[in-house]
């Protein structure tokens, strides 16, 4: 392999446009830290894979947010991975923590509180699953019905089933994937709020907001929401499941309910979506991005820093 002529510290791979925003959040973020970057869209991919084979173009870290959408990206990861180098966050973890019939098992055991729930074998396995009469109506009604590992936005899942039939139809719908059959879950509702939330974690960074699961949009969780709804749980809660997925980037929900517990509803979303409120209606509050892309930022330059001490291309920042 010929020399490596150009090196840069952090490669950003994306795939979809609404990420731009948030890509350039890392940029300044990694400017500010006297790191070079490479942004790393579908365009980009081809030449940065001949870049690495030819041994023009070496990369130190990888922020991946492409390869588990994007079939195409794949080698870029394991190109890097295979030398070593550090990948926020590899593939197969991710498939790990997506599984939300694998992370529920494993949230039981760590003691986080789920819903109430039935685990059914793929269709393709099994086509009759047999329910305790006992267990189907501790479930309620409606309840809900997912797939495990067929994830984002919101698919393949049913909110209101009512019956044995619903949950035959569902488990057809995406025959080689396992199913999760869980009880409805409410939130409180107080001062014209509900009670359900959503967490980040980047890098050890723990953000929690508001976020509403009929409409989908967020509010900023203050520090006096905090103390006087007594909800300082959360950020625990969120840093448990940072140990039990072993990701450094995710979100979760956690609803509270009338009855004082907190409840994990979606389990681990390894791919979150991060578009700025002041561009849609939807997105995450500007500051919680922005913060976000500062916890990663500063991640990767402590451990750059400790892998190459007294390198000049660091400051003395955080």
């Amino acid at each position: 392999m010929a020399p490596i002529m150009s090196a840069v510290d952090l490669a950003l791979a994306y795939d979809w446009e609404y990420d731009a925003d948030f890509i350039r959040l890392c940029e300044d973020e990694a400017e500010g830290f006297g790191l070079s970057t490479l942004t790393i869209p579908p365009p980009g991919l081809a030449a940065a894979l001949a870049g690495l084979e030819s041994g023009e173009l070496g990369i130190r870290f990888l922020f991946d947010r492409a390869s588990s959408t994007t079939p195409d990206f794949l080698p870029l990861q394991r190109t890097l991975a295979g030398r070593g180098v550090d990948v926020i966050d590899p593939l197969e973890g991710l498939r790990w923590a997506s599984d939300k019939a694998t992370m529920h098992l494993e949230f039981i055991t760590a003691g986080l509180l789920t819903p109430f729930t039935i685990i059914l074998p793929p269709f393709n396995h099994s086509e009759t699953a047999e329910i305790a009469r006992d267990e189907f109506e501790r479930l309620g009604r409606p309840f809900v019905i997912k797939p495990a590992n067929t994830t984002g936005g919101s698919i393949g899942v049913i909110k209101d089933a009512l019956t044995l039939d619903d949950i035959l139809r569902a488990r057809r719908e995406y025959k080689d994937d396992k199913y999760l059959v869980q009880e409805t879950v409410a939130p409180l509702e107080r001062d014209g709020r509900r009670f359900w939330f959503r967490g980040f974690y980047s890098c050890g960074l723990v953000q929690c907001v508001w976020w509403d699961d009929l409409t989908h949009r967020y509010r900023e969780l203050s520090a006096d929401d905090v103390e006087g709804y007594k909800l300082l749980p959360l950020f625990e809660i969120v840093s448990r499941i940072a140990g039990v997925s072993r990701l450094r980037f995710f979100s979760t929900e956690i609803a509270l309910t009338p009855a004082g517990r907190f409840i994990v509803i979606d389990y681990v979303n390894e791919s979150c979506d991060v578009r700025l409120q002041s561009r849609a209606a939807d997105g995450v509050p500007d500051a919680l991005v922005r913060n976000i892309a500062a916890a990663i930022v500063r991640y990767i330059h402590g451990r750059l820093k400790l892998s190459n001490p007294g390198s000049p291309r660091f400051d003395e920042r955080g």
